[in-house]
């Protein structure tokens, strides 16, 4: 088995090291929690208890993002979409199929293109679609862990960024403020060349965003002011106090249990349906196996079939119901958004 994964590694465009990358024991952010109770998320309209089930409407599609496949060059303990160097369960979206999607956003008057992963820069594809994405005016956001596949497009990125400047805004990972941390998640070796892509970005004037987390019991405001203090101890201009600059993600585990979202909890925790990121955001995603892509309400849940929209973003316009652990931990009760 050791050598079949190394070989599909290599013919991802992977090297065999990046196999050897992965965490060596659980995460530092891994959530403890009792198992969730079966029965929970069971049905679209009705909680477990007998409750209605809240759901969202599409506001208007600010964010389209598109999934570049689940091929990663890390394989991290967590990972929602376990994207790692060996899982193509998202095939690489092509520049072709993403086309019409892009003639779509236009239409609707969408802001932001999302790229996500994966990571986007493993796609042979990714750099043109890049292009036309930000040629057609819309802004762009990229999530990377700004590793050597980033690496590697140097020269395409600087000519990006003098061509269309604060339009295209890369977010990179970075777990924690500490290697211990971040590591923990991603790695052995992972930290340096996340910090040596961070440090090139910030230094060619991109546009830039990090992406990390809290550890359980952490403390927001101290973090930031780590965050802070490690941003100018390595020289990186990302203000550590912006929550669209440092986005701080809550943990992810659909397999703990967490409280389902009625409709009567809008006004129990004084939040709108509008807050939650699929009232403005849906996501193109090509699963292995089918002919072509298709729109997931979500970023977080590209596989589940009660999150599967349609092959159109006007086909993909209804509701969501939120019948999944992470609409309950991320969104809801998390306050969460990938988008920007």
């Amino acid at each position: 088995m050791g050598a079949d994964i190394g070989e599909a590694a290599a013919t991802a465009g992977v090297s065999r090291a990046a196999t050897r990358n992965a965490p060596a024991g659980p995460s530092p952010f891994r959530i403890e929690a009792p198992a969730l109770p079966r029965g929970k998320f069971a049905d679209p309209q009705w909680t477990a208890k007998g409750e209605r089930r809240a759901s969202v409407p599409l506001s208007g599609l600010e964010t389209l993002w598109l999934n570049t496949g689940t091929l990663c060059n890390l394989a991290c303990a967590t990972c929602y979409i376990e994207s790692s160097p060996t899982n193509d369960a998202l095939v690489y979206l092509s520049h072709a199929a993403a086309l019409p999607f892009l003639d779509e956003a236009q239409a609707l008057g969408t802001r932001e293109i999302g790229f996500t992963g994966g990571e986007p820069f493993m796609n042979p594809e990714f750099l043109p679609l890049l292009e036309e994405t930000l040629k057609r005016g819309f802004d762009a956001l990229v999530l990377s862990n700004a590793m050597k596949p980033m690496r590697r497009h140097e020269t395409a990125l600087l000519a990006l960024r003098a061509r269309y400047g604060t339009k295209l805004t890369l977010r990179i990972s970075l777990d924690h403020h500490t290697q211990a941390g971040h590591e923990g998640e991603r790695g052995p070796r992972s930290w340096g060349p996340a910090m040596q892509g961070l440090r090139w970005l910030s230094g060619h004037g991109f546009s830039l965003a990090v992406a990390g987390r809290l550890l359980p019991g952490e403390n927001e405001a101290e973090a930031r002011a780590h965050y802070a203090a490690l941003f100018a101890r390595e020289g990186i201009a990302v203000d550590a106090g912006d929550p669209a600059r440092l986005v701080l993600f809550p943990e992810m585990d659909e397999s703990a249990d967490i409280a389902e979202i009625t409709t009567g909890c809008w006004s129990i925790l004084g939040k709108s349906p509008a807050d939650v990121m699929c009232a403005t955001s849906r996501m193109v995603v090509h699963r292995k196996g089918e002919p072509a892509p298709r729109v997931a309400a979500c970023t977080l849940i590209p596989h589940h079939s009660d999150f599967d929209m349609g092959d159109s973003l006007a086909e993909a316009s209804g509701e969501v119901a939120l019948n999944h652990p992470h609409c309950a931990r991320f969104c809801v009760l998390g306050g969460a958004s990938c988008s920007a």
